[in-house]
């Protein structure tokens, strides 16, 4: 298979997928669809290199996930990250709630060392699953190394339609509460928008490049800088704490964003985000290429099990969690859901299923006011960060 055919197959199908979710008003999300064909064509005719051989290797995925995890920073001041605490405690309890459920009724359905492998790459992305999966083949555990690549590929499959349904009801809530002048868009939410704005002309003097010279490669270069200051702090931490440079991207492009070096949203400024985006999604897909069919039916049944458990416990908490800090059953239940799939599946159901409710471009900026900053910052806090600590002290138990 050549190159151009094979990135012409793997374009078609996400935009297959947009077609869909475009169609269904995303009940039936865009990650979902491009999942089943994937899974479909890496069981017929995909080559298992096709990823790659379209011309986006794990080297130049790597590449673009420093750049969209510090370019989502940019995106969430340090004003809304401490006006999103409430999410953040919904989100860490969605997590106990699996870990509770798990460890109790799903040890005692599928076994101890089944679950200490399963609960990371469940509450996670790629990093967790890699590290079970390294220590299980490690422990001589064959069966339960692919079980932690598998469970984190097949997740999102349970978490998007799921993630979709409870947005819309929320969606449907909130535009209820609008039309009938009861809601507001959100002042951290503006709030953040005139803070960054601020921010950036207080800088202008310190960082501000004449606008002749302020091109696309500048705003790159800068947006690769602070990816590279994350990467270096978190290479000097190693010896003390192993932090991920990714959760330091995000760190760091919330500072850049706050103090006026980074422009909000310069992926997008600089004509980048679309091919990010592209490159990002199919390094993702590609984990696909792990679930034969055989392996499928091997673990078939603690696969499902293990999720469908996962899953109840993670709505029980959540459900807790919000009656208590005063957030909606949905709401609270989508952050936690954003465990099972992360960035960029939180960015791109949430918008999805806020353009499908509404074409009402003020009625679309109170919904995203509302629904987009917990969903963002619940998929930082539970993939990004928790699932790698959870995987961290987990492998010491096999």
């Amino acid at each position: 298979m050549s190159q151009m055919l094979a990135l012409v197959i793997l374009t078609l199908i996400l935009f297959i997928g947009d077609l869909v979710a475009v169609r269904t008003k995303a009940w039936v999300p865009s990650i979902f669809v491009c999942a089943v064909l994937f899974l479909l064509g890496y069981w017929t005719f995909f080559p298992q290199d096709i990823v790659a051989l379209a011309g986006v290797p794990p080297v130049v995925a790597v590449m673009v996930m420093y750049l969209l995890i510090t370019n989502m920073g940019t995106l969430l001041s340090l004003k809304e990250l401490k006006n999103q605490w409430k999410t953040i405690v919904i989100a860490i309890s969605g997590i106990l709630g699996i870990i509770a459920i798990l460890m109790t009724i799903g040890t005692l359905l599928f076994g101890f060392e089944t679950m200490i492998v399963a609960i990371p790459p469940l509450v996670g992305g790629v990093v967790s699953s890699l590290i079970m999966s390294e220590a299980a083949n490690a422990a001589g555990l064959t069966t339960l190394s692919v079980f932690a690549i598998v469970i984190y590929v097949i997740q999102g499959f349970a978490g998007y339609p799921i993630t979709s349904i409870v947005l819309k009801k929320e969606g449907k809530r909130l535009l209820k509460l609008y039309r009938n002048g009861q809601l507001e868009r959100k002042e951290s939410y503006q709030g953040a928008k005139e803070e960054v704005a601020a921010t950036v002309e207080a800088g202008a003097v310190r960082w501000k490049m004449p606008e002749k010279y302020n091109t696309d490669f500048y705003k790159f270069f800068k947006l690769a800088l602070v990816s590279y200051l994350a990467y270096l702090a978190s290479t000097a931490l190693a010896p003390v704490v192993n932090v991920s440079p990714f959760i330091l991207c995000l760190l760091f492009g919330v500072i850049a964003s706050s103090i006026g070096f980074l422009e909000k949203q310069v992926l997008q400024k600089a004509n980048g985000f679309g091919f990010a985006l592209l490159a990002l999604m199919l390094f993702i897909f590609d984990g696909l290429n792990k679930a034969t069919p055989s392996m499928m039916l091997e673990i078939l049944y603690p696969l499902i099990g293990t999720i469908i458990i996962g899953i109840i416990g993670m709505y029980i908490f959540s459900f807790i969690a919000g009656k208590i800090l005063k957030m909606s059953k949905d709401m609270a239940f989508a952050v936690s859901l954003t465990a099972l799939y992360g960035f960029p599946a939180d960015y791109i159901i949430t918008n999805e299923v806020i353009n499908s409710l509404t074409e009402d471009e003020k009625e679309r900026e109170v919904l995203t006011s509302h629904m987009l900053p917990p969903m963002l910052v619940g998929g930082f806090i539970t993939v990004t960060i928790v699932s790698v600590i959870l995987a961290g002290t987990f492998v010491s138990f096999l």
